[in-house]
């Protein structure tokens, strides 16, 4: 099936039309957990201590074996933007 073929047939579902551009762009992102790691230089290991994750958790998330449930989305959309004050919360 070629890629028109395939856009047809999703437009002739009534229940299952594409994503709008607008849709997109407020559907947001959950920043993948290696390239957050990576941004901030640090191992697994340091990773997962900082941010009180399990470490085979961080692992897991990074090998595709599970994928981050709601909370650790958020978590980790907030670790990206502000890492710094995820570390101190969690130091208390």
């Amino acid at each position: 099936m070629s890629d028109e073929e395939r856009h047809r047939a999703a437009l002739s579902d009534p229940d299952a039309q594409p994503a709008t551009t607008a849709q997109l762009a407020r559907a947001g992102r959950v920043p993948s957990v290696r390239d957050v790691r990576k941004k901030l230089r640090l191992t697994q290991a340091q990773f997962a201590a900082r941010f009180h994750i399990p470490l085979g958790t961080v692992r897991d998330w990074e090998q595709g074996a599970h994928r981050p449930d709601k909370a650790a989305q958020v978590l980790l959309k907030v670790i990206a933007a502000d890492p710094e004050a995820v570390a101190r919360a969690l130091e208390g």
